[in-house]
């Protein structure tokens, strides 16, 4: 059943109907994205109703978290671009013998970073400028969750093999099953348990544990087409330097991008706790706002990746522009709706009951509502610059955009026109739009066409 789906995802994606192509691709990737984006939400929701400073705590180290996952996604988001396009050319032994490569570095660079983050998170969490209860339960939640390494970069593996053959359903059915165990774990282990930020890091952790069993079962069975083989898994010369010229970019702008987060969280954490746990919850909610562009995105990467494959440059390009016309309708429409302040106050009271960070978390999700349509552009152009292994680009835009372009305006906005914590909100839109639109003059200028991977060997 699997290979037939597979099959018919593949035909669709090089010689379909796009519009059927992205859809069928998307819609699954929306979904996966939404349970992934509930473990966040799950915790947030519980720890609302337990006490600000814990969930201050966890918005805090959050993007510290983000950035050794954000390194390490650059090896998946390579093996996704890599294993696509060797499946768009037919070239399924080559796919097979990546995503070994893939498998090997992913695990050693998990045991690394979990024994870095068990040994420095106090002094990072020091210097992140929490002390007291936030302190305690920053320092505990970090140091556990960061156990599920191994587990989210198992899950992801199986994911990125699978959507690069146009099977994005079983990724999505195993993360339903994850956040169905979280959903269980965290009110048992937070309320009922009172374990606090350990038991919503515990929850995550075993909630991971169940998936990436499952994923790593199906990824050794030998009718898997393709599947993990110890006699492929030692470094080869070859696999290890594509992975390095097209993952090294995607895992620098991941990182920095969320050094750049970890860097804005220590801004806001100077207006308090309130204002940390009202930028928290704006971010998750805006993080839902955006599922279905991302999903977009990711299947913009994989319709151009397998195209690009088969030497199908121009349906590449029709792929994206129907896709981009799709996210930046839908954005422009949901974001007009959700920026209106009744509405806006209305979903982030789900997430507090304390008067001021809803005011505050209610203000920053109309700004950033109102604006996110320029995210359908910046996702669909990364998905298509990502798909032509072209990630240098998108490296240096997304790197850009935190660093230069967010920055810069919160200084201006918060230093020359004095607007407070609403400083935070506008460099959210104001770097967004701005990169959204360097991507879009560069998608133009049609630099993307030509291919960075070597189908050759």
């Amino acid at each position: 059943m699997k290979h037939k789906l597979t099959k018919s995802n593949l035909e669709l994606i090089l010689h379909g109907s796009l519009l059927m192509a992205m859809f069928s691709i998307a819609v699954p990737v929306v979904i996966n994205s939404f349970l992934q984006t509930m473990y966040n939400l799950t915790d947030t929701y519980w720890l609302g109703r337990i006490g600000t400073s814990p969930l201050a705590a966890i918005n805090l180290v959050t993007p510290l978290q983000n950035v050794i996952v954000g390194f390490g996604s650059g090896l998946t988001v390579a093996g996704s671009v890599l294993i696509s396009q060797y499946v768009g050319a037919g070239k399924m032994d080559e796919a097979k013998r990546m995503a070994n490569q893939i498998f090997s570095c992913s695990m050693i660079f998990c045991l690394v970073c979990v024994t870095l983050l068990e040994l420095f998170t106090p002094p990072i969490v020091s210097w992140l400028g929490a002390d007291g209860e936030t302190w305690g339960h920053a320092v505990t939640y970090m140091r556990i969750v960061a156990l599920d390494m191994p587990f989210l970069f198992m899950v992801n593996l199986f994911q990125a093999t699978h959507q690069a053959q146009g099977d994005t359903l079983s990724p999505m059915l195993l993360n339903l099953l994850g956040i169905c165990v979280n959903m269980v774990l965290d009110p048992l282990l937070m309320v009922v348990w009172h374990f606090g930020a350990a038991g919503a890091a515990a929850a995550t952790v075993l909630a991971k544990a169940v998936p990436a069993a499952i994923a790593l079962w199906l990824l050794v069975r030998p009718s898997a087409a393709i599947r993990l083989d110890p006699k492929l898994m030692p470094p080869q010369r070859d696999c290890l330097s594509d992975i390095v010229r097209i993952g090294l970019p995607t895992a620098l702008g991941h990182s920095t991008m969320q050094l750049g987060f970890l860097l804005m969280s220590r801004n806001v954490y100077a207006y308090g706790v309130g204002a940390m746990a009202a930028y928290g919850i704006g971010n998750k909610i805006n993080g839902l706002i955006s599922l279905p562009v991302n999903g977009i995105g990711s299947a913009v990467s994989i319709i151009v990746g397998q195209n690009m494959g088969a030497g199908q440059p121009d349906r590449a390009k029709k792929g994206c522009q129907i896709s981009m016309r799709c996210a930046v309708i839908f954005l422009l429409v949901g974001g007009v709706i959700l920026s209106r302040p009744p509405i806006s106050r209305a979903i982030v009271s789900i997430f507090s009951t304390d008067a001021d960070v809803i005011a505050m978390a209610a203000d920053f999700l109309s700004v950033m509502a109102l604006w996110c349509f320029t995210n359908g552009v910046h996702n669909c152009c990364k998905g298509l610059f990502d798909g032509t292994g072209h990630t240098e680009i998108t490296m240096a835009v997304e790197a850009s955009r935190l660093w230069v372009f967010r920055f810069a305006t919160l200084f201006f906005c918060e230093h020359v026109l004095g607007m407070g914590v609403r400083s935070v909100w506008y460099s959210v839109v104001v770097s967004n739009g701005i990169c959204a639109a360097i991507l879009y003059v560069l998608y133009l200028t049609g630099m993307w066409r030509k291919n960075r991977v070597k189908l050759d060997r």
